[in-house]
């Protein structure tokens, strides 16, 4: 019999709030709010789209999709997510399918943890 052994990101993800000051500095707190749902509802659509491609395995789509997210995630200082994203792309680009999967599961896990973190960042 295998033991196995199950591990739990426990930690928050690397979170810029420069870009999410500025957005609610230029646009105020209403209209920053809807660019925010809008961007985190973009980063959700293109998760889907990466986890639908991985099923046909095509490589280079999602190699195009990560990239995309990551400069979403970017643009509204998800650092953590933006970084797993480039790496799902990176994975992609080499045709790693364990690497993948290993890295897409670290991008789903960190998306959603961004979530909870980004909406704490605004009641400051």
């Amino acid at each position: 019999m295998s033991i196995v052994t199950v591990l739990e990101c426990t930690r928050n993800p690397a979170m810029d709030p420069g870009p999410l000051s500025e957005i609610y500095k230029d646009l105020g707190d209403k209209a920053a709010e809807e660019t925010i749902c809008r961007a985190l509802e973009d980063l959700a659509i293109r998760l889907n789209r990466l986890q639908d491609v991985r099923a046909i395995a095509g490589f280079d789509e999602l190699a195009r999709q990560s990239g995309r997210m990551a400069a979403v995630a970017q643009g509204i200082g998800l650092t953590e997510v933006a970084i797993a994203a480039r790496h799902v792309g990176t994975c992609a680009r080499q045709r790693n399918g364990i690497a993948l999967e290993a890295t897409l599961s670290r991008l789903e896990r960190g998306f959603d943890l961004a979530i909870s973190q980004i909406w704490d960042f605004r009641d400051f």
